[in-house]
Formats: C-alpha cells, structure tokens, sequence
C-alpha cells in the first residue's frame, strides 16, 4: 500500500460520521458534515496528486480512487433522499451510470483514468452535496437546486461520453 492509498482509504473512515451527522437537524452538526465531506474531496484531489508527484501511480489506486469516491458521493446523496430533499429517481440516474461504468471496467484488461467528463461530474457533484448539507438560509434553495440538477446532467454525460468511444472501438 503506497501512501496515496492509504489516504485514498482513510477517506472512508469519515463516511459513517457524515452519515450520522446528517440525521442531526442543527446547524452545528450541518457545518461539521460539511467539513468532513469536504476534507474527504479534498484528500481526494491530494492522493491524486501524490501519486503523479511521487510516481506512485497503481493498479489498486485506479480501481480503489474512484470506487471511494463513489462511497463519498453515494452515502449523503441517500440521505438527503431519505430526508426528502431530493428525489430518489435522480440519485437513481446517477448510481446507475456509476455502476454502469464500473461494470464496464471490469471488462476491461486495463483500468483507465477519470476522463475531462468525468472530473468535471465529480466536481458538480461535490459542488452540489456540498450546499445541500450546508446551513444556508432558504434564499439559497433555488441556487442549492440547479447545482443538483447540473450535477445529474454532468453525470449522464460523462457517462454517455465514457461509454460511446469505449463501444465503437470494439
């Protein structure tokens, strides 16, 4: 395990605190969420990061780096369906493409990076889960949407640009 994945792993270890802390309507436990989600993006930039810098780019670390990711996005995009603040058939779009993509990988003899599509949907999404966990004030609803909607958006294209080039060179 190189130091990028131990920090790709460590990611996990907040997930169940942010799962617990979005079941707790403070402000307080709002802010704390959205520390440890946004720590966990930023560690997600920095094993990145370390691992071109330090030349320690692995086969663990391409599959394990997204599949975190995927946790990170995941978990707190159930709860809010859970708390109703968005629906169900949008968080289903995006863990379709998610393991429509990851099935498709599997397939694959070599795992290959996060295309331009796919940074920019990771982003939109941090973006997005980012400012429906925070304690913004109901003037920022309409803001704290369309950043929802462009995240979805974003993950069907990345998906469609993902799986379109990858077809036509069979």
């Amino acid at each position: 395990m190189t130091l990028p994945n131990w920090i790709t792993f460590s990611r996990l270890l907040g997930i169940p605190f942010l799962l617990y802390g979005l079941y707790n309507p403070t402000n307080q436990a709002k802010w704390i969420c959205l520390t440890i989600f946004l720590i966990g993006a930023l560690t997600d930039w920095l094993d990145g990061y370390l691992a071109r810098k330090l030349n320690q780019i692995s086969e663990l670390g391409k599959f394990l780096d997204p599949l975190v990711d995927k946790l990170l996005v995941l978990a707190p995009l159930l709860v809010l369906v859970e708390l109703g603040k968005i629906p169900a058939w949008a968080v289903f779009i995006i863990l379709a493409r998610e393991l429509a993509i990851a099935g498709w990988r599997v397939n694959q003899t070599t795992i290959t990076g996060a295309n331009i599509w796919g940074k920019l949907k990771t982003v939109s999404q941090i973006i997005a889960i980012s400012l429906l966990i925070s304690p913004l004030s109901p003037i920022w609803q309409t803001p704290i949407l369309i950043a929802f909607w462009v995240s979805v958006i974003l993950t069907i294209i990345s998906g469609i640009i993902y799986l379109i080039p990858q077809k036509i060179s069979e």
